[in-house]
């Protein structure tokens, strides 16, 4: 079955053409066909597109979603495209999207009917500047494929469904959660979720001997406590804003700081949430990039201070999920800082050590993209880099939906 699986955003839409089945999911044999992106949608877009290692980079007018997906399939199909085995858009059997919030409707990935659809719809309140993305994306699929393509969601926050309540709900009036439902859901689901997978495959255990802090690292970041298998504690909350230090995100602060910002700068609320969310993190420290590549290349002092807070913040909670959880094997990096920057990895274990982590120098600096332990072979508390894989995971379930077979992580 070949999957076009897609993530839409407001101004952009990646993408992965993966060919998988029930035998190549068994066999871990998927074959990615193609993948891309298309950004600057509305304005001269950039269309890049990647077979294997042949690259092709053009500039093309898309206006809108709908338009850009259009362009993307017009390419694969085309013999300028080029995709193994795919010669005309009928060859695409399934799409898989990747939606960002499934409120406590949706546990577990779906096949998208129109109940599920308004399911989605739904969900708007809780994630106003993704989930209408994803919206339009399903319905640019639709127009495009037709009713008879099955078309699958696969929720950001599925994954932490097994929260016990104690761990998702806030110290709020309860009222709020019962009319509200105002409470912690947690996002990078899909990213955890897979980690967690390929871990058991490494250490070759069951589901229920899976103890792991999952730390995805990228320009957001969020960590995630897994317990027999199982989403226990995670950083981000009601929205991806709450813990760790991110690219433009503050992560954890004082909630007076809202109303003493705003006072003090002569700011609204809403000016000061976009504050933390777009304008804070590693960029607001440094005052310059929020790329983790630029700041160690830096000799500003700042930048040093930015990656100094974001480890500590990292360290911070991989010590409270070790208290939360009465231990765990392992700490899984991942997400691009995760998977690429031994530096970081580093800062973050050190002083680790008093609970059983030692980390491998030689180890640590050589695993750049690919899995790897990186501590001794004889930490009680392992290390490994695992590089995430959320369109490979999307694929197989959205598989798994269509042909209704049970989701084993």
């Amino acid at each position: 079955m070949n999957v076009l699986v897609l993530n839409a955003g407001s101004s952009s839409l990646k993408f992965q053409l993966i060919a998988t089945d029930l035998d190549r999911i068994r066999q871990d044999k998927d074959e990615r066909l193609c993948r891309g992106s298309i950004d600057h949608i509305g304005k001269e877009a950039e269309f890049k597109v990647a077979i294997g290692t042949d690259q092709h980079c053009r500039k093309t007018e898309v206006p809108d979603l709908h338009s850009a997906l259009e362009a993307v399939l017009n390419w694969i199909a085309s013999e300028k495209g080029g995709v193994p085995g795919i010669n005309r858009v009928a060859d695409v059997h399934a799409v898989g999207h990747r939606v960002v919030h499934g409120g406590e409707r949706f546990s577990e990935s779906a096949v998208i009917t129109d109940e599920v659809f308004e399911g989605i719809r739904e969900c708007i309140d809780l994630a106003p500047l993704h989930n209408p993305n994803n919206i339009d994306g399903i319905m640019a699929a639709r127009r495009l494929f037709g009713s008879e393509t099955p078309q699958v969601a696969v929720f950001d926050t599925a994954f932490h469904h097994t929260l016990p309540r104690h761990a998702y709900l806030y110290a709020l009036p309860y009222e709020l959660y019962e009319r509200h439902r105002i409470r912690r859901y947690g996002f990078h689901g899909t990213s955890h979720r897979y980690v967690a997978h390929r871990y058991r495959l490494l250490r070759r255990l069951r589901r229920e001997q899976t103890n792991i802090i999952s730390l995805h690292l990228g320009n957001g970041c969020s960590a995630t406590a897994i317990k027999g298998g199982y989403s226990v504690e995670t950083s981000m909350g009601m929205t991806p804003l709450e813990g760790l230090v991110m690219g433009t995100r503050s992560g954890d602060v004082d909630p007076s700081l809202v109303q003493i910002i705003a006072s003090r700068e002569d700011l609204s609320s809403q000016e000061v949430d976009s504050l933390l969310n777009t304008r804070s993190g590693l960029l607001g420290v440094s005052g310059f990039s929020n790329d983790m590549r630029e700041l160690q290349g830096s000799r500003e002092p700042l930048a040093d201070l930015a990656i100094a807070i974001f480890c500590h913040r990292a360290k911070k909670y991989i010590g409270s999920y070790l208290a939360a959880m009465g231990g765990a094997d392992a700490v899984i990096f991942t997400g691009g800082i995760g998977e690429h920057s031994p530096q970081v990895r580093s800062q973050i274990c050190a002083g680790l050590e008093w609970a059983g982590l030692h980390l491998e120098a030689a180890r640590n600096n050589a695993a750049i993209g690919f899995e790897a332990q990186l501590t001794t072979d004889s930490s009680t508390l392992a290390a490994f880099c695992i590089p995430t894989d959320e369109e490979l995971l999307i694929a197989r379930d959205t598989v798994r939906c269509i042909l209704r077979e049970p989701h084993p992580s």
